[in-house]
């Protein structure tokens, strides 16, 4: 089925919103064509064995049976509908027509029914009853052909996608929240699955997989055809979670459809509620929304945090609030099998970010403790930079994050960057922010350079070694050293100094203030090379004007930082002997792991600001991966003349066509 054809059938079910106009807004239209969408083709996939399970519905009551064991086989499905109406049948009679959907409903298997239910189909129904709208709203979806022979599983996914998008437009939400287009799925499946291709073409080879975050599912259908057409005899057990009613309910339809067990497609947070708890997969995948904060699960996810630690799924860190990305990978990575005593077993993870990942937050920071618990593990097999413009709800630079307990012998220690921003095709039409696409051509590129990397990182005669750069684990971590310098002060009584003298809480409190600010006023004008000098000149102006000279360490404190003048010439401050450092003058450096510090210090440092020393209490340890940083590439600026030659001949060319329209 062609792409035409998808929408063509989208477009069929979208009619409906002609029939709603005027007593549904636009925004709520969705909320009537995608359960009877999904209604209609649970219908036609049923249609086969629908008097089967009707007759042996019958059969079996009130014999104490197992009823949905025996309904499930008479089926042939994992669901089934135990009465005999159909949406034909219920259109046939209008006078009941309400009463007997409801009754339709009702008929189907729980877990068929609970998918319906997400969508509040029963309130819906009664409101096109009200406005005379459920007659022709029946009718509509009666006369849709979704039978399998015509409509595959694997394209009515395409169909599904297409209704989510037009109801995301009209209800100003956004597309990419719900599903990821269909070429990206394509790639990151590749290189999750493909290095272990030899391994699937085992005759009895199951796997399973799982997507906390799976829309409507189109990464686990993906994951699933991809191992199916190395291996047709392979059964993959597809898991899910999410937490949009009309998303989840579309995957766990798509996916019951297929005959996998609609209770693997759990309903909820995956933070708060872990859908597939104490459960490990094959491999994980997913596309987890970008930059969503975790304000309404901040309580649970603190709390396993805090209380279960490293035992728990949080225990590395907690990133900012505003930006749940790396809990949702810390979620998956918690499901990874682990390795056995053979070092079989094992788990490979691939997981859609933005840039913010990569670098965001300073040293020791939640989301630096996160990187470097996954490096330190030697988890991260490589990052790949993707186009920009590639997904529907946004521009910016995305990447796929590959992880793996199961590293190859070559490959361990070692990261792989990789960088694929120029392997994409413009759109003949834009969708939403997606205004480029990945080609066949490009995805079959990637995913061999992929499986290459090494070879092509230490070859510097491939075509493509510029695109492939590997790293040790160490070369991401760095020491974050604070770099401190003493405090150099000159002293004087200016028209300034007294008034933030006079403002100062320790003088401003004295019994005898304004005294004591007269007293000192004597002195404007005067100034002082050191700190001892000045306290002797203020102390004897003071005493001389019949006050004592208060005591007390906040007092001396506000008399030298309202009449200390910072002087690069000044008196060095000391501290129980020691220079006190300048916090206006306190720097940080990041030094690379491997490299000494004392040396780094010495080299980079000491030969610009030679007084200076590292506070060694306050260094932290940190990890970052620059991605960009690694593949920039410096391109000189134009020639001037050039520039010049050519803004000339633009202002020319601007005069000659002011003269056609002066003409």
């Amino acid at each position: 089925m062609n792409s035409s054809k998808h929408t063509e059938l989208a477009n069929k079910a979208w009619s409906v919103a002609e029939i709603l106009r005027g007593d549904y807004k636009q925004s709520d239209y969705g909320k009537v064509i995608l359960p009877f969408t999904v209604l209609r083709r649970l219908e036609c996939v049923l249609e086969p064995t629908r008097e089967k399970v009707a007759e042996t519905a019958v059969n079996i009551e009130g014999q104490g049976l197992d009823e949905d064991r025996f309904l499930r086989k008479a089926s042939g499905q994992v669901f089934y509908n135990r009465g005999a109406l159909t949406l034909k049948k219920i259109a046939s009679d209008p006078q009941h027509e309400a009463k007997n959907l409801l009754t339709y409903v009702g008929a189907f298997s729980d877990n068929a029914r609970e998918v319906l239910e997400k969508y509040d189909l029963a309130q819906q129904i009664r409101k096109l009853e009200s406005a005379k709208l459920l007659h022709q709203v029946v009718g509509e979806f009666a006369s849709l052909d979704l039978r399998p022979e015509v409509v595959s599983n694997h394209n009515m996914g395409y169909v599904f996608e297409e209704l989510i998008r037009r109801f995301s437009e009209q209800s100003n939400e956004t597309a990419g929240e719900h599903f990821t287009p269909r070429e990206v799925i394509e790639l990151m499946v590749n290189l999750l699955v493909a290095p272990d291709a030899d391994a699937l073409t085992f005759s009895k080879s199951v796997r399973s997989v799982l997507d906390p975050a799976c829309g409507t599912g189109g990464m686990l259908s993906a994951a699933e055809e991809h191992i199916t057409k190395l291996n047709p005899a392979a059964e993959v057990d597809a898991y899910g979670q999410e937490l949009n009613p009309e998303s989840w309910a579309i995957c766990r339809s798509d996916l019951m459809i297929k005959g996998h067990e609609p209770g693997n497609i759990a309903f909820g947070n995956s933070f708060s509620h872990d859908g597939h708890k104490g459960k490990h997969f094959d491999y994980l995948l997913a596309n987890p929304p970008f930059g969503v904060d975790w304000k309404k699960v901040k309580d649970e996810v603190e709390d396993e945090h805090e209380r279960l630690g490293d035992a728990g799924r949080f225990g590395a860190g907690l990133p900012r609030i505003n930006d749940g990305s790396l809990l949702f990978l810390q979620h998956m990575l918690a499901k990874m099998k682990p390795l056995d005593v053979h070092g079989t077993g094992g788990s490979r993870v691939a997981i859609v970010f933005n840039g913010s990942p990569l670098f965001t937050g300073a040293a020791e920071s939640g989301e630096s403790n996160i990187r470097k618990w996954i490096l330190e593990n030697d988890w991260l097999e490589a990052i790949v930079a993707l186009p920009d413009q590639l997904f529907y709800n946004t521009g910016i630079s995305t990447y796929f994050w590959i992880l793996t307990n199961r590293k190859r012998e070559d490959h361990k220690g070692k990261v792989i960057l990789l960088d694929a921003r120029d392997h994409w095709q413009k759109m003949r039409k834009s969708l939403g922010d997606k205004r480029k696409e990945l080609s066949p051509a490009h995805i079959r590129e990637i995913t061999e350079l992929y499986g290459d990397a090494l070879h092509v990182a230490g070859d510097p005669q491939h075509a493509l070694h510029q695109k492939v750069k590997v790293f040790r684990n160490e070369d991401f971590g760095y020491r974050r050293i604070t770099v401190e310098r003493p405090l150099k002060l000159r002293f004087e009584m200016t028209e300034e100094t007294l008034a933030a003298l006079a403002a100062a809480k320790p003088v401003a409190k004295l019994a005898q203030a304004e005294e004591f600010v007269a007293a000192v006023a004597t002195l404007e004008g005067q100034s002082w090379a050191t700190k001892a000098e000045a306290f002797l000149a203020l102390r004897d102006a003071v005493v001389a004007a019949g006050l004592l000279w208060p005591a007390g360490a906040p007092f001396t404190k506000a008399v030298r930082e309202a009449v200390g003048v910072r002087d690069e010439a000044g008196e060095v401050q000391l501290v129980k002997g020691a220079p006190e450092p300048d916090a206006e003058l306190r720097d940080a450096e990041n030094v690379p792991l491997e490299q000494d510090v004392e040396e780094y210090f010495k080299r980079e440092v000491l030969p610009h600001v030679p007084d200076a020393w590292i506070d060694h209490t306050k260094t932290k340890i940190g990890y970052e991966i620059p991605f960009t940083r690694h593949f920039y590439e410096y391109k000189p600026p134009r020639p001037l003349v050039e520039i010049d030659a050519e803004l000339k001949s633009l202002e020319a060319e601007i005069q000659a066509l002011l003269g056609e329209v002066a003409g």
